[in-house]
């Protein structure tokens, strides 16, 4: 049996959220710990070449149909941030936004994002 692999892509506001996190660890933590924390995020979105009901996975219909959230962790120690993600046709995951934890996510995620892909026609 072949393993499936998925693509996980970042849409346009979960990229400036990432690129938003680095600079804000990079500024408060120094460029050591940005470059740690990015490693750990990209482990997280590479860990989900697995499929979207990986490990740790949650899903989260109170937020739109078919969104999930993966908190960005190593070794079942929890961190800080949360991956928003949907699954789409072709194996591909969307990341939809990259969130801090204690952020009610309901407030960063359109009605618009959670009805409709930006990787739809």
């Amino acid at each position: 049996m072949a393993l499936e692999i998925w693509r996980p892509v970042l849409s346009r506001p979960a990229e400036q959220d990432f690129i938003g996190i680095i600079r804000w660890t990079a500024e408060n933590f120094g460029a050591r710990q940005a470059s740690a924390y990015r490693d750990l995020m990209l482990q997280s979105l590479l860990k989900l070449r697995r499929g979207p009901d990986v490990l740790g996975a949650r899903s989260r219909d109170e937020l739109g149909p078919g969104l999930f959230t993966l908190n960005v962790g190593r070794r079942g120690k929890p961190g800080r941030h949360l991956l928003l993600y949907r699954p789409q046709s072709g194996q591909i995951i969307e990341i939809l936004r990259v969130l801090h934890q204690s952020m009610d996510l309901e407030l960063y995620v359109s009605p618009d994002a959670a009805a409709k892909s930006e990787f739809e026609d």
